[in-house]
């Protein structure tokens, strides 16, 4: 039981560090096209239980229908027990910073125009997951370090229609709608 407690308090720091270095790094480039095509979002299902809202974002931006992945975080979750949205939790967090969920790993894999952070949780794996993911755009909230999105949309989490609307605005600002 110490062991494992000493492992998981290791695997943290490790994590922690590799953060660290990626916030300070010059993030790489993608490709510079305008418009919007897929979006990913990651958002905290503890504290905003209907992921399903944000396919509202396709109607609400104009996008095709499948242009929204959406990857979901619990504190703590049953791998056995359905989910209708792919979740990933504390206890995917592996050495050096790694995400040891299939799921997680599949959103990973893709390159996204947007990333919709919606979360204010302050938690390593939610962070790692945001600096992982390779998009042009990152959007996120106040609360969180400003390190790791490029656009802030101060609203509440709760308020989704607000959200919606600012992020609207925003992007017609940028000239991606």
């Amino acid at each position: 039981m110490f062991l494992q407690g000493l492992k998981e308090k290791f695997k943290h720091k490790s994590g922690e560090k590799y953060l660290k270095n990626e916030l300070l790094s010059v993030p790489e480039s993608t490709k510079t096209n305008k418009g919007l095509h897929r979006v990913g979002v990651i958002v905290d299902l503890d504290n905003f239980p209907d992921s399903d809202l944000f396919y509202q974002l396709i109607d609400h931006l104009q996008l095709r229908p499948n242009a929204v992945k959406i990857m979901g975080y619990r504190s703590f979750y049953d791998k056995n027990s359905p989910y209708s949205t792919p979740v990933f939790s504390d206890k995917d967090l592996g050495w050096g910073g790694a995400v040891e969920n299939s799921y997680a790993l599949e959103f990973l894999s893709k390159e996204y125009d947007l990333l919709l952070n919606y979360y204010i949780q302050d938690t390593l794996i939610l962070k790692l997951m945001t600096v992982k993911t390779r998009a042009r755009i990152k959007v996120g909230f106040a609360e969180l370090d400003s390190n790791l999105n490029d656009l802030i949309i101060h609203s509440p989490m709760k308020d989704f229609d607000t959200y919606k609307t600012e992020l609207k605005k925003y992007l017609k600002v940028m000239r991606e709608l």
